[in-house]
């Protein structure tokens, strides 16, 4: 049996990581925050705590892929701690919902933005539509764009994760140096004109609810999306036990960083006033920075981390539903490695495919609304995955040991826990929908258990 090859480095698992988070949110994130925090310092303290929680996840997940380095991250450290059945639903669900949603959701925004740089280009061509039953189907200029951007990805990552590999760590550089000349000269500019712009610094009259801060709070920690991307790939690491937890905690930090200093010279460039509910936060500060001609040029950045980080998720993401495969939980032609690429081709055709029908149905915009709600339910259980196999299994190997234990993962599960309610009060129906959409998955997972106890005695059989 062909198995994946380890190709990754130790820069490739970092640029991973950076990649697969730094796509369009930063651009887009701060009008909407600041709608709910109407001050610098807790617009900037908002992004200071949303890295600090992600990083406290990032070295939880360190040390659960030291433990389990192998393909499928979380899929894997769920299994480990409460058996298959929790670990189906979590891969049942990313792979219909949060993986090839997002793959379509960062497809259509790239093609969004390529749109505004070449109109006869954008998705408001249509070429054709619609209507099958209640599903109508439209396709314009612009899902061409989406879903040849996926095809074009998907087909490179199928030349071998290498190729995959390459081309995201050509997009990261590219992107860390466009944002840099884009921060530098930010604050340079903005220390000189725009430092009125910090004035009220300090919030005037009563705090933000609590509601408006965990909203802010939610927001920013959905523009960090995708922190724990290498940990799918692990298999494909070089020396995963040292690679993994370095990947994520130095990617986790940089990207925190870049954050935090985009928001700064946000803050330089606009007054809060006018970045309230402003949505290309990012094109707008840069033509308060350097004149209105400086937006177009900022559309093409967010084109460019818009496609990278689709790179990204079409590089770890097939590893997930690949996992449940090779375990006979999902379909059985998934787990087929490629020969002489030696990735997993078929389960990134499968995501291909999928991703793409969802480009054209435009379902992808309601499934997004669900996965707030599912990632942070599944992103508590797999904290929590770490306290039950330090019970579980007290001598299994562990070359990275999260710092501060259990305070640091007790918090991050406490937060996720505080977000879970949160969105189940404020956004009932989508909660309950993904709920659904994860409880859907137990007739599955039955069924697939049973075709995989069928197929066993048969194998065992064919042996004799």
């Amino acid at each position: 049996m062909t198995e994946l090859a380890r190709k990754l480095g130790q820069f490739d698992s970092i640029y991973l990581v950076i990649g697969s988070v730094f796509g369009s949110g930063i651009f887009l994130t701060t009008g909407l925050i600041a709608a709910e925090l109407p001050s610098p310092l807790l617009i900037w303290l908002v992004w200071l705590l949303g890295g600090g929680l992600t990083l406290f996840g990032a070295m939880t997940y360190a040390e659960l892929g030291t433990m389990f380095p192998g393909a499928g991250g979380p899929y894997v450290y769920l299994r480990e701690a409460y058996g298959e059945g929790v670990a189906f639903l979590y891969g049942w669900t990313f792979f219909w919902i949060i993986g090839s949603a997002g793959i379509a959701a960062l497809a259509m925004g790239f093609a969004e933005y390529f749109g505004s740089i070449v109109p006869s280009l954008s998705l408001t061509r249509e070429i054709f539509s619609a209507s099958i039953g209640p599903v109508s189907l439209t396709l314009s200029a612009g899902h061409l764009v989406a879903i040849g951007a996926i095809a074009a990805l998907s087909g490179l990552n199928c030349l071998g994760v290498q190729s995959g590999a390459r081309f995201q760590n050509g997009m990261v550089i590219l992107r860390l140096g466009a944002l840099a000349a884009f921060l530098v000269l930010g604050l340079l500019l903005g220390a000189k004109s725009g430092s009125a712009n910090l004035v009220p610094f300090f919030p005037r009259g009563p705090l933000p609810s609590l509601p408006s801060f965990g909203a802010a709070l939610l927001a920013v920690l959905w523009t960090y999306d995708g922190w724990y991307s290498v940990s799918c790939t692990a298999e494909e690491v070089r020396d995963p036990r040292r690679s993994l937890p370095r990947a994520l905690i130095l990617g986790t930090l940089a990207v925190a960083g870049l954050y935090l200093a985009a928001n700064v010279v946000y803050s330089l460039a606009l007054s809060v006033d006018k970045m309230r509910g402003v949505v290309r936060i990012g094109e707008a500060a840069a033509g308060a920075l350097f004149g209105p001609g400086a937006g177009r040029i900022f559309a093409v950045l967010v084109a460019a981390a818009t496609l990278g980080c689709l790179s990204a998720n079409i590089l770890f993401s097939p590893r997930v539903s690949f996992a449940m495969a090779r375990d006979g939980l999902f379909f059985r032609r998934l787990a087929f490695v490629h020969p002489r690429f030696r990735v997993p081709s078929t389960a990134i055709l499968a995501q291909l495919g999928w991703a793409g029908l969802l480009c054209l149905t435009g379902t992808y915009q309601s499934l997004i609304e669900f996965v707030t709600f599912v990632l942070v339910l599944f992103f508590g259980a797999t904290g929590f995955a770490l306290i039950v196999l330090r019970r579980k299994a007290p001598r299994r190997e562990r070359p990275y040991r999260v710092r501060g234990y259990p305070w640091l993962p007790g918090l991050y599960i406490l937060v996720n826990v505080v977000i879970l309610v949160s969105v189940l009060f404020s956004r009932p129906v989508q909660a309950l929908a993904g709920a659904g959409f994860v409880l859907a998955g137990v007739p599955a997972y039955y069924a697939w258990s049973a075709k995989r106890r069928r197929m066993r005695p048969a194998a065992q059989g064919g042996r004799k």
